[in-house]
């Protein structure tokens, strides 16, 4: 049998394919087949039950919104007759809502397998999908197997590793140098920039910045990523000058863990009116997904023990202090705003507790 570690994988691949799911769980005898809304081929699947979050089922009017502020929680809702995978699309999707306002009835039913259910929204958005299934449809094809507790398993960084290194003359430093990382059973392959001579003798200046596709490489004046990944670099740069380096974590976890596709629907909804944290709940996904202790177990391969933190949020040094590493500082890491930004950055500093001097 598979490894837990490698079922995950598989499940994710499975979902990005369209592939339907059977999780099964040691609470509950009730495995249901589970076909991603979002993904899944049209055909004849079709089923009057499906899976959606707590947040997307308050905005149908299935629950209250007390239930929705768990983002992530799932719900189980009913339609009058079966819906195939066109019909179900709206229902998950609420970019779509403008365009198709009408749905339901519903009605929201009872869970008894809540662990492979929230298993399941899980898997969705590490597939980087909206967290929509068809439950138990009809002509779904063959189903792709695990176990809830499996998710624990890949989860576990022990089996991160250095998989190669190479000197790398940046723009801000030509003294830097590029580490990957690679973990079985995961295609994200993190980065570490280290900026100056590495040593013992000094504490180095750390900045753990999440990938931006849009930020970092096209210059999106949405969100301030770009602008803080190039004035992270200077500072190290600056720092090295001084005798001091820097470490620069390049984690692969776009738009906070939500992913880039997820990451634009959530850009849709706020051009509708809606801020980052409601657009993310509206798509049924958490408000923060990052995984921080990867980040900790980076800098454990690197030998690093204590870190100058570069950031505005109190979760990351919260987090890498959990993971056991000393953060001797943290430095403020705020960039000016702009038109486009001020609403972002006023929900960071309002909403989701960042320290923005």
């Amino acid at each position: 049998m598979p490894s837990p570690s490698r079922r995950v994988a598989q499940a994710i691949d499975a979902l990005r394919h369209g592939w339907p799911l059977v999780i099964s769980s040691t609470s509950s005898d009730t495995a249901p087949v589970l076909l991603p809304v979002e993904t899944a081929i049209e055909g004849d699947a079709r089923s009057p039950r499906l899976l959606i979050s707590a947040a997307r089922a308050a905005t149908l009017k299935l629950t209250n919104q007390r239930d929705a502020a768990r983002d992530h929680a799932p719900v189980l809702i009913r339609a009058a007759e079966p819906v195939d995978i066109a019909a179900a699309l709206p229902i998950a999707d609420p970019a779509l809502d403008l365009a198709t306002p009408l749905k339901g009835p519903f009605k929201a039913e009872p869970l008894d397998w809540l662990q492979q259910a929230a298993a399941a929204l899980e898997l969705a958005r590490l597939a980087g999908i909206l967290p929509a299934f068809l439950v138990d449809p009809q002509d779904a094809g063959e189903a792709v197997e695990l176990v809830a507790a499996d998710l624990v398993a890949w989860r576990d960084t022990a089996d991160l590793r250095i998989a190669s290194r190479a000197q790398l003359p940046i723009s801000a430093s030509e003294a830097a140098e590029i580490v990957a990382f690679r973990k079985p059973d995961d295609m994200r392959e993190h980065c570490a920039l280290i900026i100056g001579r590495q040593s013992s003798d000094s504490v180095p200046l750390v900045r753990l910045h999440s990938e931006c596709l849009t930020g970092d490489v096209l210059g999106s004046l949405k969100c301030d990523c770009g602008p803080q990944l190039h004035r992270a670099l200077a500072a190290m740069a600056a720092e090295a000058a001084r005798g001091g380096w820097g470490v620069l974590l390049y984690l692969r976890q776009e738009g906070r863990g939500i992913g880039l596709i997820n990451k634009l629907k959530a850009y849709r909804l706020q051009d509708q009116g809606f801020d980052t944290l409601e657009a993310n709940r509206r798509l049924g996904l958490p408000e923060e997904a990052r995984d921080f202790p990867v980040a900790a177990r980076m800098l454990a391969l690197l030998g690093i023990r204590a870190v100058r933190l570069m950031t505005n949020n109190p979760r990351k040094v919260a987090e890498l202090q959990a993971a056991g590493l000393a953060i001797t500082e943290r430095v403020p890491h705020a960039v000016p705003a702009n038109p486009h930004n001020e609403r972002y950055l006023a929900v960071k500093r309002d909403r989701a507790g960042h320290l923005l001097e």
